[in-house]
């Protein structure tokens, strides 16, 4: 995939602490799966997932999936001090599992574990995780899921809504605040291009010495 960077220069990344009951079809017997939720610092957008387990394949699986639904990287990682992805959790030097790291390394993007004992590092993930706990589960503590990829079809259902919403204080939601974009008026040289910030972008030759809008993102 591409690598990018997306809006913001830090995701925050922490298991919820809640869990979701998903039934075998077959003989109905109840298995629980962790719920992780991702939220970016500049945007508050929210990304969230059921994985079965915590470990280090499905932490690594759902960062990936992560990226996938930002259509980018961030520039850093700021996750909690899980097992799966710190070996040892430092203030000054922390250990960073070796396969996180590799993860990291190929998407070009930092990681910095929330301090130990330092609850502010983690409030705007901890914020982001109780309002999806609330979307997430709050209206489906009666339904039956039978799959994993069904509950984390409902799961991005209720992503929509999150991202959707308008954030009273500000005016705006969240996807609005993700995907700002800048925009201009250009005048389309001979050549049919257009110039934003000293770069070059082609557009049809039918437009050539037209006034256009440009929309950046």
């Amino acid at each position: 995939m591409r690598q990018e960077h997306v809006a913001g220069d830090k995701v925050l990344v922490d298991y919820s602490g809640k869990k979701i009951a998903i039934a075998d079809l077959l003989t109905g017997e109840i298995r629980e799966a962790e719920i992780l939720v991702a939220v970016l610092e500049a945007s508050g957008y929210t990304y969230a997932e059921a994985t079965w387990t915590q470990t280090l394949s499905d932490w690594i699986g759902a960062h990936v999936r992560m990226f996938g639904f930002f259509g980018g990287v961030p520039r850093l990682i700021v996750p909690d001090n899980l097992k799966s992805g710190v070996n040892h959790a430092s203030f000054y030097d922390p250990e960073i599992n070796g396969s996180y790291g590799m993860m990291a390394s190929h998407y070009a993007v930092g990681i910095l574990p929330v301090r130990p004992r330092r609850p502010k590092d983690k409030a705007k993930v901890e914020s982001g995780v109780r309002f999806a706990q609330t979307c997430i589960l709050g209206r489906r503590q009666r339904q039956t899921f039978f799959s994993l990829a069904e509950a984390n079809a409902a799961i991005a259902q209720a992503l929509e809504r999150i991202n959707d919403h308008v954030i009273r204080r500000l005016g705006v939601s969240r996807r609005h605040l993700f995907e700002f974009a800048e925009w201009r008026l250009a005048r389309v040289a001979t050549d049919y291009h257009v110039e934003f910030k000293s770069f070059f972008y082609s557009v049809p030759h039918s437009l050539i010495r037209q006034q256009v809008d440009i929309r950046a993102t």
